[in-house]
C-alpha cells in the first residue's frame, strides 16, 4: 500500500530476509493463511498475488473487507490487545507473504526508525480507505462501488494509470466486495465492457476512463 519508500529503509531486504520470528511462505490460490478466531499472534507482508479479507456471520454469510496485493500488510491488529483474528485471510492467486511474529516485528520497529515510519504510512492509508469504504458503501450506488473497487485492484492512483488485473477475481468475489449480488456484478461488468471501460485479453484490463463513472452524477 505505501505509495512512497523511504530513502532509509529497504522494504524489498527487509522483508525477503528470514530469520527467527520471520519466515517465507507460499501460498496457493484459496489457501486459508488464517480464520477468524484463531489466534493473534503474528503479521504478514505480501510480496507476491493477492489476499482477501473477510468476515463471516455467525449466519454464515460472508462479507469481503479488503482485497491486498504487493507491499501491503495485514493481521497487524496482532500488535495491539487483539487476542484473536476478527477476520479470516485467503489467497485469490498463488501468493508469497513474509510472516513475521509479534514478538520480532515490535523489536524491529523499537530498533528500526525507518521501519517504523514505513510502517506508521501504511496504517495511515489504510485508515484512510478504510473511511473511503465506508463512504463509497453509504452513499454511492453499486455501480460505482464496483467502479471504484475496480480501480483499487488495478493499482490506479500509484504511478498515475491502471495496471492489468492479473490474479482472476470472480464475478462473486466482486459481488461480496461491493455489497450487492453476483447478477448485479455481471451486468455492470458487460456494461462497463461495451462502453470501453473496461477489456479482457487473458486478464481484465481496467481504463482510465471508468473514472467517469464515479465522476458522474
Amino acid at each position: 500500500m505505501p505509495t512512497r519508500k523511504s530513502a532509509e529503509f529497504n522494504s524489498k531486504a527487509f522483508f525477503s530476509h528470514k530469520g527467527p520470528g520471520r519466515s517465507l511462505v507460499s501460498f496457493p490460490k484459496g489457501a486459508a493463511i488464517y480464520l477468524q478466531g484463531a489466534p493473534a499472534d503474528s503479521l504478514f507482508y505480501v510480496l507476491s498475488g493477492r489476499v482477501k479479507i473477510s468476515v463471516t456471520s455467525r449466519q454464515g454469510k460472508e462479507a469481503v473487507i479488503a482485497v491486498l496485493g504487493l507491499d501491503e500488510f495485514f493481521g497487524e491488529g496482532c500488535l495491539t490487545a487483539q487476542q484473536v483474528r476478527l477476520a479470516s485471510a485467503r489467497t485469490l492467486a498463488d501468493s508469497s507473504v513474509m510472516k513475521l511474529s509479534k514478538m520480532e516485528m515490535l523489536r524491529a520497529l523499537h530498533q528500526q526508525p525507518a521501519l517504523s515510519e514505513f510502517f506508521m504510512e501504511h496504517l495511515l492509508l489504510r485508515s484512510i480507505r478504510v473511511e473511503a469504504d465506508l463512504v463509497d458503501q453509504l452513499f454511492n450506488s453499486s455501480e460505482k462501488r464496483l467502479a471504484r473497487a475496480l480501480l483499487i485492484l488495478a493499482n490506479f492512483g500509484k504511478e498515475g494509470r491502471p495496471e492489468p488485473i492479473t490474479a482472476p477475481i470472480s464475478q462473486s468475489t466482486l459481488a461480496e466486495i461491493v455489497g450487492t449480488t453476483r447478477p448485479r456484478i455481471s451486468h455492470f461488468m458487460n456494461k462497463f465492457r461495451r462502453l470501453g471501460f473496461i477489456s479482457y485479453n487473458g486478464h481484465l484490463q481496467v481504463h482510465s476512463s471508468l473514472l467517469s463513472v464515479l465522476l458522474d452524477d
